[in-house]
């Protein structure tokens, strides 16, 4: 029996992207090494579990010479193929860590709920399996053909925060690890721990828009308000500070706000929750 930990390493991208390949070497030399990726791209699919109904694992030589490691396309979504791959891959042996990416361009601020990179992870976490999402900085012009990169960088994170993941547990409540990888980022580059921006930053325009626009008239833009922009985000770290983000995520995304001051805007009394609970409920 392998005393190497296994580590399941997914993306958004497909099976084919480099960013992919760029993590699988990285990571192959510390444990046992299972990829399961769509078999074509999947970007902006979120936590989506959709795919062809009739869409098998498809085995795929990425490459890499080594026994330990096996690839599998599936025709479904990232967080659909990470589910499948658990039942069908992992029959006995739970993977002592899930990695998604790496994924072309960054996955910051509020927009992280559109990425598959980071609803992969997610599918691991639920599963109990700590989760590592790591993105690295591009011009969005690439992500869907797989444009060059320079991906030396975000594999040396990889595998930095990869280790630390099984070599130690992480607090109650963080179940995925979200790092973002500056553009400009070298192995020497620091990096900081950061919370989740409020801001929007990537969108989808329309230049002229009509009832008649099509969806594929759209452009996407990085907006980043100056202004109101948190000093202690991901946003920040990456595009001001050009500095690695990492961001704890938690699958609670229950707003932290006092349930007392919520039940009064609300139009309920406060004073009716019961004493040591979080006030889930009020009186009307």
């Amino acid at each position: 029996m392998s005393l190497r930990p296994l580590i399941l390493l997914t993306n958004d991208d497909g099976i084919t992207s480099p960013g992919l390949h760029a993590a699988a070497y990285a990571l192959a030399s510390i444990g046992d090494l299972l990829v399961a990726a769509p078999a074509n791209q999947q970007t902006a699919m979120g936590r989506s579990h959709t795919g062809r109904q009739g869409a098998l694992l498809e085995k795929v030589d990425i490459g890499i010479q080594d026994p330990k490691v096996a690839a599998y396309g599936l025709d479904a979504s990232p967080a659909t193929v990470v589910r499948h791959a658990l039942q069908a891959l992992c029959q006995g042996r739970k993977p002592d860590l899930l990695v998604s990416g790496i994924n072309y361009g960054e996955n910051v601020g509020s927009t992280i709920t559109v990425s598959g990179t980071v609803g992969a992870a997610f599918e691991g976490a639920v599963h109990g399996i700590p989760a590592l999402a790591i993105s690295l900085q591009m011009d969005f012009s690439k992500i869907h053909h797989h444009g060059e990169a320079d991906w030396r960088a975000a594999a040396h994170f990889v595998r930095l925060f990869a280790l630390r993941l099984l070599e130690r547990s992480m607090p109650p409540d963080v179940d995925v690890l979200k790092v973002d990888v500056p553009e400009s980022a070298t192995p020497d580059t620091p990096w900081r721990l950061t919370r989740l921006s409020r801001q929007h930053y990537v969108e989808v325009l329309l230049d002229e828009p009509h009832p008649g626009s099509a969806l594929g008239e759209g452009r996407i833009s990085v907006r980043v308000d100056e202004a109101t922009l948190e000093p202690d985000s991901d946003i920040y770290a990456l595009v001001r500070d050009r500095v690695v983000s990492v961001t704890p995520l938690s699958l609670d995304a229950t707003s932290r706000a006092p349930f007392a001051g919520i039940l009064t805007a609300l139009g309920s009394d406060p004073n009716a929750v019961p004493a040591g609970t979080n006030g889930a409920t009020g009186k009307p």
